[in-house]
């Protein structure tokens, strides 16, 4: 079976892309055949890195979802090979009528009836959007019960905490700690020179592996983002995703 896994999130530039990034990697990097879409139709940043191979799908018209276009999306996961990992981006503006769409369609359920597994990802981001995104994160554990969902820590604005109280050990995450799959952090380090490095690399859209191997980047720049791929993989790895 393919494993399946939505990166959703309603509130725009908080990281979704960054995540769709780091899981199409770790796949590659695992030997999983992996299967990139970007449904954003606004910004294709996940489908602006030639190494990834990421297909683009106009799923919007006018605010509201192309019947025809979200039918042959959904036949291309049912279509996924065997044992493939498929990561979809989805934009802020899909949010809303996506989610509807899915949910009236009952789409998850015939993906899982096809034999495949379904992961939603969501991104909280720390700092002024940390509300936002935390009701982006309700509205994905309302309305799809069935469906575990991993959750992102973003603290590249600020810590994710709530007067204090971690994204971790808030009341909604408390409330749903059965459907939460696993936390993973995006870490904001106290040494710019990684940010640095990172920032420019994505700029550059390059992938990990790509930068490895780019002479004009320093050695020391490289074994940077080195370190902040092999800490991110390893907590993928460990939230066996």
């Amino acid at each position: 079976m393919a494993k399946i896994n939505f990166i959703l999130q309603g509130k725009g530039g908080v990281g979704k892309s960054l995540v769709s990034f780091f899981l199409a990697q770790y796949f590659k990097n695992q030997g999983q055949e992996t299967l990139c879409f970007d449904t954003d139709p606004v910004n294709h940043t996940f489908a602006s890195f030639p190494a990834l191979n990421v297909q683009s799908f106009d799923l919007l018209e006018n605010g509201r979802i192309i019947e025809r276009a979200f039918d042959q999306f959904v036949m291309a996961l049912i279509e996924a090979p065997k044992d493939a990992a498929i990561v979809i981006d989805n934009g802020a503006s899909t949010f809303l009528p996506l989610c509807a769409y899915l949910k009236e369609n009952d789409t998850i359920s015939l993906l899982q009836e096809q034999g495949h597994e379904v992961l939603l990802h969501s991104v909280i981001t720390g700092g002024p959007s940390i509300l936002d995104t935390m009701n982006g994160l309700q509205a994905l554990l309302v309305n799809f019960p069935d469906v575990p969902i991993a959750v992102w820590l973003n603290e590249y604005f600020g810590r994710t905490e709530i007067d204090g109280v971690a994204v971790e050990d808030s009341k909604l995450v408390k409330k749903f700690s059965d459907r939460v799959h696993a936390f993973i952090h995006i870490g904001q380090r106290n040494n710019d020179l990684f940010s640095h490095d990172f920032d420019n690399m994505l700029k550059k859209r390059l992938t990990f592996e790509e930068a490895r191997h780019d002479s004009s980047i320093w050695i020391l720049n490289r074994q940077r983002l080195v370190m902040i791929q092999r800490e991110t993989f390893e907590q993928i790895y460990q939230a066996n995703l």
